[in-house]
């Protein structure tokens, strides 16, 4: 039977691991192997590991820097950043990632996703559309770079056309409750989860473990992804990394499969 997953993600800016608020303001947490070490011991279902200089920096990966990940990682990695050719990827994937997530090349270019997914098989391609709301009304966007680039593209639409060129899931970023530790955009997840039936993924605004089992008893089997609750801890938001431990997280599962 299929579960739902809780999968920490984790930025990296300047090689060191960082959490933003709306996609700005990157604060150093510390180093992302140590970060990879402790989830380890803490047995998460899987990894989200983001670049988030190399696409606005237009670089490729830092392939040394995933390796080192890789090797030190002994939970399903998914790698974002920077990556823009077929032959990238599998690079990457050689270096012992299992999933490679793709935002910005496949807005430019989506024939790409479909590139990717016959040379490197579906469930391997992942797609992450960074959202943000318009300030009047109830119309939300697909924004790249860093929350930089508007591309004025429908996220919905987007995730029906990535399923149709062979994406194997989606995930969707909320850029306004980024960091903000108040929920998820419960709202945004229904528009997409209406529309395809690939593995949703989502991420942005995570703040209790509460939330997280809101998503599951709504959505059931889906991806809650979170990056500030799994770093921070209590009101002044001091770095610990955690996760819940495994009472917590069958209790969080019941609520949906009890």
């Amino acid at each position: 039977m299929l579960y739902p997953r809780i999968i920490p993600c984790l930025l990296v800016h300047n090689k060191g691991l960082v959490k933003t608020v709306k996609f700005s303001e990157p604060k150093y947490v510390g180093d992302p192997i140590n970060a990879v070490k402790i989830f380890n011991e803490k047995e998460v279902d899987e990894l989200m590991v983001v670049d988030i200089d190399a696409s606005v920096e237009n670089r490729e990966p830092y392939y040394k820097m995933i390796e080192n990940l890789a090797a030190e990682c002994r939970m399903p990695l998914c790698y974002g950043g920077g990556i823009k050719t077929v032959e990238q990827a599998q690079r990457i994937f050689s270096l012992g990632v299992e999933k490679i997530a793709i935002s910005s090349i496949a807005l430019q270019n989506p024939s790409f996703i479909r590139q990717l997914a016959e040379r490197v098989g579906n469930q391997s391609v992942i797609i992450v559309l960074d959202i943000k709301k318009k300030t009047f009304g109830s119309r939300y966007e697909i924004w790249t770079h860093n929350a930089s680039k508007n591309t004025g593209r429908d996220p919905v639409e987007f995730a029906k056309q990535c399923e149709a060129l062979g994406a194997g899931e989606i995930i969707i970023n909320s850029i306004d409750n980024d960091g903000i530790m108040k929920g998820y955009d419960l709202t945004l997840i229904d528009k997409v989860r209406e529309s395809i039936s690939l593995p949703l993924t989502v991420l942005g605004g995570a703040g209790t473990l509460d939330d997280i089992g809101k998503l599951i008893k709504k959505h059931g089997i889906i991806g809650a992804a979170a990056g500030s609750l799994f770093v921070f801890k209590g009101k002044y938001k001091a770095v610990l990394i955690n996760y819940p431990n495994r009472d917590e997280k069958e209790s969080l599962i019941r609520g949906k499969f009890q």
